[in-house]
């Protein structure tokens, strides 16, 4: 009960804030009751000055406000002007890197805590005017000598906030209750899966509390594309990096948001917003692991064109299983089969095997016919989110928790994307990718090769399934005798001992018969 009323509470003042800064417009568009409104207007009591301040500056100023993870849906909201309008999408900006910063003595005590060494020994200059100041962390300027050459390398170095981890638990455990009271209360939400929801997010923010898992990431991210010219990754720092702290090369480039700097700049917007779309589907399908984070703030332009990410606290990760069903389906929606998108989603099992698949094709048809062939400027994604929540209630589909931050990221880089080149085509842009991804693993040296991983993971366990299997049968054999004792059982291991080269031969045939699959594929 105690609980429960501190998170009433809570809600209680979210609204307040809202009310007192003015920021109540987003509710309004949203239907909500007007004697809510009326009442969220009355807790806010006379609010702040408004005047001369725009609906995106209200919004943004409570965002900030309410805390971190409040930070973090503006900083996703600002990348949609579709769906805010252009104005308050740029305000919402402001929440990406341009926070007011704390002070250079606590960066400088949290570094030397971290590290266990003086700032001036662990880099030979440290800026104390930080150079970006967001949610969770803020990045300061250094210098430090290459120990095998002594040149001078400039780096960035990225601080967690101090009490950030508290304020994440706080909303998180917010987040939690409410899921469970719409699970209670809203029979009707439980296919969205709520909780499951919030706990996904919850293991994102834990590993994004930890800056040596970010470190990692961005290493494996470097690795993945290492022979590729147009996407490149900061290298790691991994003496001056830490839980709370992480040391990486500094990037040389203009931000992806400024449209003007790279036009003067001569770089070929609409080719950059085509590798934005590329690379991001380079990451989900081909390696199942893609930055989650893809907002203006976090993303440059090098000199040679190159986009260049940073920021790697929020990863996704999918696995080969999501990767076929997620290729086959958007294949499916690119060459407008929609008999062949809808029966991967019930093959998948994301839909029951009691709706109708030619039902839910005729569905799918609804969706993808409006968008083929048309830029994204002329694409109500709004509209088209609205489809997709009503097609997935009609058919009882579950919220997949897994598919959730892929679903964001995807949005959000189409919002980059169409940013550089208003009249990008996502699904032109994607088709080549998803085409040749398809045709090499759902074909059949795909599938071939499938079966060889399968094949080859089966013969690993063998031995290990082989003695549970004799264990199990020898605790049956003893307990038919009586109770089963250790001795009882040794007795009856001792007996199966003798048809041990059965178990060989099993797992010789069981060998020659995978070898003879693969063969014929």
């Amino acid at each position: 009960m105690l609980r429960s009323t501190r998170h009433i509470a809570r809600l209680i003042g979210i609204g307040r804030t809202l009310a007192r800064h003015r920021a109540l417009e987003p509710l309004e568009k949203a239907d909500i009751p007007r004697p809510f409104l009326w009442l969220l207007r009355l807790l806010g009591g006379r609010g702040r000055p408004v005047a001369g301040k725009r609906p995106g500056e209200r919004l943004a100023a409570a965002l900030h406000e309410l805390g971190p993870s409040f930070i973090k849906l503006g900083q996703a909201l600002s990348v949609r002007a579709d769906l805010l309008g252009e104005e308050i999408a740029s305000d919402l900006g402001s929440l990406r890197d341009r926070l007011p910063p704390y002070p250079a003595e606590i960066v400088r005590s949290a570094i030397e805590s971290e590290l266990g060494k003086p700032v001036s020994a662990l880099y030979i200059d440290f800026s104390d005017r930080p150079v970006a100041a967001a949610s969770i962390a803020q990045v300061h300027f250094a210098t430090v000598a290459d120990p095998e050459t002594g040149e001078t390398n400039e780096v960035a170095v990225k601080v967690l906030r101090p009490g950030v981890e508290a304020a994440f638990r706080r909303d998180l455990a917010l987040f939690r209750w409410l899921a469970h009271q719409l699970v209670r209360f809203v029979p009707d939400a439980r296919r969205l899966r709520p909780v499951e929801v919030v706990e996904t997010l919850a293991a994102s923010v834990e590993i994004e509390m930890d800056l040596r898992l970010e470190a990692a990431a961005a290493s494996e991210l470097a690795e993945n594309f290492a022979d590729d010219p147009n996407y490149r990754v900061p290298t790691i720092d991994w003496e001056r990096t830490g839980r709370r702290v992480m040391t990486m090369q500094r990037v040389q480039g203009l931000g992806i948001g400024d449209r003007d700097a790279l036009a003067e700049a001569g770089h070929d917007l609409p080719a950059i917003a085509t590798n934005v779309i590329r690379v991001f589907l380079l990451q989900a399908l081909r390696d199942g692991l893609f930055h989650a984070d893809m907002h203006q703030g976090n993303l440059f332009v090098g000199e040679d064109g190159a986009f260049i990410p940073v920021d790697f606290g929020i990863m996704g990760r999918i696995d080969r299983r999501t990767r076929l069903f997620l290729a086959e389906m958007l294949h499916a929606f690119l060459q407008g089969d929609y008999r062949r998108a809808a029966e991967v989603h019930f093959e998948a099992g994301y839909v029951p095997a009691s709706q109708s698949v030619e039902i839910f094709a005729q569905a799918c048809r609804s969706i993808g016919e409006p968008i083929r062939g048309k830029p994204v400027s002329q694409i109500s994604i709004a509209r088209l989110l609205l489809q997709l929540f009503r097609v997935t209630e009609t058919f009882a589909m579950e919220t997949q928790p897994q598919l959730l931050l892929l679903q964001k990221t995807m949005v959000t880089a189409e919002g980059v994307a169409r940013g550089l080149d208003p009249d990008v085509n996502f699904w032109e842009a994607a088709e080549p990718v998803i085409v040749r991804w398809s045709e090499d693993n759902l074909g059949p040296e795909g599938r071939l090769r499938d079966a060889g991983d399968a094949g080859a993971r089966l013969l690993r366990r063998l031995p290990a399934l082989a003695d549970e299997a004799e264990r199990t049968l020898a605790a049956l054999v003893a307990s038919r005798n009586g109770p089963t004792t250790e001795k009882s059982e040794a007795a009856a291991l001792a007996r199966l001992d003798r048809g041990r080269w059965q178990r060989a031969l099993v797992i010789a045939a069981a060998i020659l018969v995978l070898a003879v699959s693969i063969a014929v594929g």
